[in-house]
């Protein structure tokens, strides 16, 4: 079942054609994630399928009542102000603190309730945004470059974390990265973006395709071949979409 389509999007701001012909879907309980170099349009896509952003042309259609948990690129804080993560997670709805313990549990950042904002690590603090995003029992969770900042450890820990809380909510994991090594082992389908889409499929299928290997070169197949999963086989959509845009 489709939560999320888009069929034939197109995206111009100011003259300029940011996105062109985009055909994407999400299932229910995959996980996808959207690579592509800086300027390629991933925010923009982002925020079109989100409805936070109309199309130029073409048609965006989401699930009727679909419940959106959104991890942000970066959430700007006024590090002088004193907010706790109690008082942060029930902003802008007020939450339960058994709630919010049962969320931040989830998350493996149980203990961090009555600590500062302010005080917590890069890694805390996604922690606690992605608790924070599953405080609506979201359907389709979204992140948007969710590891920027941390360093390799902190973005694998936080990889794995996302493998868990997936399978625990039982929900479909759309994700932006820049970053081609965070494309983990469970990614069910990569689309390769750069204002359009150029390939997707499995981690494996993608690594080899010239159109991947134009954008990222040749150097970074092992980084993503490294991720492979063990279903690249047997996935009943493995294999590779090729966009002729001529």
């Amino acid at each position: 079942m489709n939560i999320l389509t888009a069929e034939h999007v197109s995206v111009n701001l100011d003259g300029q054609t940011i996105l062109s012909d985009i055909s994407l879907a999400v299932h229910s309980g995959e996980i996808v994630t959207i690579v592509g170099p800086n300027g390629s349009g991933k925010t923009t896509l982002l925020r079109t399928l989100l409805g936070l952003m109309s199309p130029s042309s073409g048609k965006v259609t989401r699930k009727d009542g679909l419940r959106v948990g959104y991890v942000p690129q970066r959430l700007a804080i006024d590090r002088s102000m004193p907010l706790t993560v109690e008082r942060f997670m029930s902003l802008p709805t007020r939450q339960t603190p058994t709630r919010i313990k049962d969320m931040l549990i989830r998350v493996e950042a149980d203990g961090l309730q009555k600590r500062q904002l302010r005080d917590l690590s890069g890694g805390q603090f996604q922690r606690v945004l992605l608790a924070r995003a599953l405080l609506v029992d979201p359907e389709l969770l979204v992140l948007d470059e969710p590891t920027q900042g941390l360093d390799q450890l902190g973005e694998a820990a936080f990889y794995t974390l996302l493998e868990h809380v997936r399978a625990d909510a039982h929900c479909s994991v759309l994700m932006v990265s820049h970053d081609l090594h965070v494309v983990m082992s469970t990614t069910d389908r990569v689309i390769c973006l750069n204002g359009h889409i150029c390939c997707q499929g499995t981690p494996s299928v993608v690594s080899k395709a010239p159109e991947y290997r134009a954008l990222f070169g040749l150097g970074t197949h092992g980084a993503l071949a490294l991720y492979r999963h063990d279903h690249d086989h047997d996935h009943s959509h493995d294999h590779l979409h090729e966009h002729d845009h001529a």
